[in-house]
């Protein structure tokens, strides 16, 4: 049999968000490698592979990524069907580009499948879109936690007039906060700050930039969690308002 390892996105909690690819690529596989963030009501799709757990989560201890890789690639080479599954998109702060590069420099044949997320999920969840006419007109998706300790240019993403969703970026707020507005971006910018999304116990806090980093403090924000930075935040609650549901965005949580 050929070697083959499918680099499967589970999306971002919601068992319902899962493609029906992904759903083919799990009832195909022998192995399915599972991240932490994915959630294990999608494995009712491979009730006879072996599951085998490879967590990778921010602060706290993780497989090793040089292990994952001779992983997979020893169960292809046995002629397996291995599943890597990831929480979200395996192309979006996933690793699925470096694994998919990793194997097939070993020979080993490698399908990506999309997953819808966190970002888009957890602002879809909230009524806000990410792209609005007369209102934004790109999104960003960027990562505040870098491997090597980069900086991210926030000043430069201060300027570029889009829609900013943040991953990972629970414990660098304060220097979101600052960055961003010493890049140019006003103080009372709407701000979104989503936990768990997609899932029912997913929460959502209202804020503006400059007291973003105080307001998650009260709300007690906790990773996994995105932050979706823009004009468009205040759209949709204005948007909830027309529609009389109530809808208001809290000034103090």
């Amino acid at each position: 049999m050929s070697a083959k390892v499918w680099l499967v996105g589970a999306g971002p909690g919601d068992p319902e968000l899962l493609t029906l690819k992904a759903v083919r690529a799990l009832k195909e596989a022998h192995v399915v490698m599972i991240d932490d963030l994915v959630n294990a009501a999608v494995l009712e799709h491979c009730p006879d592979a072996r599951i085998i757990r490879v967590g990778k989560r921010g602060g706290c201890r993780s497989t090793p990524q040089a292990f994952i890789h001779r992983l997979m690639l020893r169960y292809a080479r046995h002629g397996k069907c291995v599943v890597r599954l990831k929480g979200g998109d395996p192309c979006i702060f996933g690793r699925g580009g470096e694994e998919a590069q990793w194997l097939r420099e070993r020979g080993v044949a490698v399908e990506l499948v999309n997953g819808i997320t966190a970002g888009l999920a957890g602002a879809t969840q909230c009524d806000i879109p990410l792209t609005l006419r007369g209102v934004a007109r790109g999104v960003t998706l960027v990562t505040a936690h870098t491997q090597d300790d980069s900086h991210v240019n926030w000043q430069a993403l201060a300027q570029s007039g889009t829609t900013l969703v943040v991953y990972m970026g629970v414990a660098k707020l304060n220097e979101i906060r600052e960055q961003l507005m010493a890049g140019g971006m006003p103080s009372d910018m709407p701000v979104a700050m989503i936990e768990n999304a997609s899932l029912p116990h997913q929460r959502e806090c209202r804020s503006h930039l400059a007291a973003m980093d105080s307001d998650a403090e009260v709300f007690q924000l906790k990773s996994p969690a995105i932050l979706v930075i823009g004009r468009v935040v205040a759209a949709a609650a204005a948007s909830h308002e027309s529609q009389g549901s109530g809808y208001r965005i809290p000034q103090n949580l």
